[in-house]
């Protein structure tokens, strides 16, 4: 058979081939490689060779021209060669490496990440919150490289950065990743043996993990109030009930209508949500019914706070957060400037959602509401069939606190007029 020296004008020169046949330009630089060309003018690279396991010289397609090009073919045709030397048969090599991407592919962080979040949160109460700082801080970062490849640099880097602004954030973030690869590592199908969180402690990156202290003076409490009036549906009527209750973000951000009983008077939050493991039932105040009864009803789902008609729940994310505290320090800094201070030198400490909790309870305690009533309130103290009788047995001591605590915040967020003398009720 003659052989040509195959170059591309060469390639898309030849001519179809007669009706019912077709015909091979062999090459004379690449032993064994020709182009095969059919009576449709399809010109396909192939290469004759003796492959492992058949006696005889047989042909093989390596690809189609323009799918792959004449360099590419001859690249490809030297690396069976090697293959075939060594004892190799290409083809099965071809599909072992095919199978490998395929696998890896499947593997990637984001892959497992993925069946982590689907597999073992949805039964947990902060089971979305936990997805979303996962989909947001890691995913983009990792999701595409396999989850074998990365290392306890990868995830240093990224809880340092967090720490910077947000270190309770952090210790939250390397306890998910710590979740994560360990429950990767038991599934035995990820190709994860060892995670790379096995030796990084939290102290050492991140510091100590100190109690929060943080509340909300008068003047914050002031201006996150307004700060709500100008968020619309759902963040500003969620971060006042956040504030008027005391409850936990995801508590309040989930609930339904149905738990809402048909006075508007108490809300139970079912156990499934609840930290413990019974329901809790929250006394609705005046301010927390007029911010229900504010709420939109959707034919779609049963959710208070919703941006899908309530289908699903919404938080108050942190790009939410960002434009209530520019808000909250444009208040602030009006309120300085009335009172005859330098607006400048005014600034909004750094606060987290979970501090308006921690205020309400504060409060609670100032107004005198015995602890054990006020802890309560806010879902903290017994468990099971014990928690539930102390909650019936106190709960209009409970209501009474919460109202309390209403006209305390009416009267912080509604200051009186200066001429108006006001006189403090006395409680018992």
């Amino acid at each position: 058979m003659a052989k040509r020296t195959l170059k591309d004008r060469t390639i898309k020169a030849l001519r179809a081939a007669k009706p019912g046949q077709r015909y091979e330009v062999m090459d004379a630089l690449t032993p064994g490689l020709g182009v095969r060309v059919t009576d449709k003018r399809k010109r396909t690279f192939i290469l004759v060779a003796r492959y492992p396991g058949s006696k005889n010289p047989t042909r093989r397609a390596l690809g189609d021209y323009g799918a792959l090009s004449l360099e590419q073919a001859r690249t490809k045709a030297r690396d069976w060669h090697e293959l075939i030397r060594r004892g190799r048969d290409p083809q099965i090599e071809e599909e072992r490496q095919r199978l490998a991407e395929q696998r890896k592919r499947a593997n990637t962080f984001a892959a497992v990440a993925e069946d982590f979040i689907n597999e073992k949160l949805p039964g947990e109460r902060k089971g979305a919150e936990v997805a979303r700082d996962i989909r947001r801080e890691f995913i983009p970062l990792w999701g595409g490289r396999p989850i074998t490849e990365i290392t306890a640099q990868d995830i240093r880097g990224v809880i340092k950065a967090v720490k910077d602004r947000a270190p309770y954030q952090a210790h939250n973030l390397l306890g998910h990743a710590k979740r994560l690869f360990s429950w990767a590592i038991d599934q035995h199908v990820y190709g994860i043996e060892t995670s790379p969180c096995d030796r990084l402690k939290p102290k050492a990156i991140i510091g100590e993990k100190r109690p929060r202290k943080r509340i909300l003076d008068d003047d914050e409490i002031r201006a996150f109030w307004r700060g709500t009036a100008h968020l619309p549906y759902p963040y500003g009527p969620l971060g006042r009930m956040l504030l008027l209750t005391g409850q936990r973000h995801s508590e309040v951000a989930e609930g339904r209508w149905p738990e809402i009983d048909s006075a508007c008077t108490l809300w139970s939050v079912g156990e499934e949500r609840f930290k413990s493991d019974a329901p809790h039932m929250v006394p609705l105040s005046d301010g927390a019914r007029a911010v229900l009864a504010s709420l939109p009803r959707f034919q779609k789902g049963e959710h208070l706070f919703s941006t899908t008609f309530g289908a699903k729940a919404t938080v108050i994310s942190d790009k939410v957060k960002d434009r209530l505290d520019v808000r909250m320090l444009r208040t602030l800094r009006a309120m300085a400037r009335s009172r005859g201070d330098d607006r400048k030198r005014v600034e909004l400490k750094p606060w987290v959602i979970h501090d308006l909790r921690r205020t309400l309870r504060t409060h609670l305690s100032a107004l005198r509401v015995p602890d054990h009533i006020a802890e309560m309130v806010i879902g903290h103290g017994r468990k099971g069939l014990q928690r539930v009788y102390d909650q019936h047995r106190y709960l209009d001591e409970m209501r009474e606190a919460l109202t309390l605590w209403d006209a305390r915040l009416r009267s912080i967020v509604e200051p009186p007029p200066a001429n108006v003398v006001v006189t403090k009720a006395r409680v018992s």
